[in-house]
């Protein structure tokens, strides 16, 4: 198979729906680029919002935004827990919705550092193979424990034991996991903000240029010839910034991206 095309080279917004996975919006995208295409952190079928879609040589961009804080809107129903923690795994303990105050209670213990059991329906590896295929199989393994950080944890509405939540938290935080611990499952799921993007801009037909998608890193201009210069390894781009020459982005830190 030959290689992917480096081009177009950018950052699609993409405001996914729930039913696909991201890798069938990835897919999609690339049928109709033809570039190499990936993604900067995966979104669940049932899960709607945002999702950052990389294009080309533009892929090489992923370690500076996978690790961005995320932002989202949550409905937990706390009248069951399930196996995946969203409404598509089984039901594996019934209770009593807790009682407002109870609730609040719970939030507080799940804000700052905490630490949270891995989801089972999750891409994390357990013994060298995806959660979710062995779950998938039926195979019971013990999840990991993830150390998570939760920077807000906003009770928007409480009514008939659903719960409605907003919540900014660290890369790798599982939001299904945050609704395990209170005892109930993600009914709904949606990403509004990864780092400095949000749903509100999202366009799955536009590509940002590569040049601003990483728009929290200082933008340093250079001219042709340096830019040739630090392309032929000749001189070395400003570390901890976006090099720029003509609206291309042609280093970012000491990663040159191709001409």
């Amino acid at each position: 198979m030959p290689p992917r095309a480096l081009r177009p080279s950018g950052l699609f917004l993409v405001d996914k729906p729930a039913g696909p996975s991201s890798f069938q919006v990835v897919a999609g995208i690339r049928r109709r680029t033809g570039a190499r295409t990936g993604h900067a952190g995966t979104l669940d079928p049932f899960a709607t919002g945002l999702l950052l879609v990389l294009s080309g040589a533009a892929t090489r961009l992923v370690p500076w935004l996978v690790g961005l804080d995320k932002r989202y809107v949550t409905e937990v129903d706390l009248h069951a827990r399930t196996s995946t923690g969203d409404p598509e795994g089984e039901v594996v303990e019934e209770a009593e919705p807790p009682a407002r105050h109870e609730l609040e209670e719970r939030l507080d213990g799940l804000r700052g550092e905490v630490e949270l059991s891995v989801p089972a329906a999750s891409a994390v590896k357990v013994a060298g193979e995806r959660a979710y295929r062995l779950h998938r199989r039926g195979q019971v393994v013990e999840m990991p424990v993830r150390r998570s950080r939760v920077t807000s944890l906003e009770l928007l509405g409480y009514e008939g034991g659903i719960a409605g939540l907003d919540l900014r938290v660290g890369s790798g935080t599982y939001v299904r996991s945050i609704a395990d611990a209170l005892g109930g499952h993600c009914r709904t799921l949606r990403r509004l903000e990864v780092g400095p993007f949000s749903v509100d801009d999202a366009d799955g037909e536009r590509l940002l240029p590569a040049a601003e998608a990483l728009p929290f890193l200082p933008r340093v201009e250079v001219g042709a010839e340096e830019a040739a210069a630090i392309r032929a390894g000749r001189r070395p781009a400003v570390p901890d910034a976006r090099t720029v020459c003509a609206g291309e982005l042609v280093a970012v830190g000491r990663v040159v991206m191709p001409a």
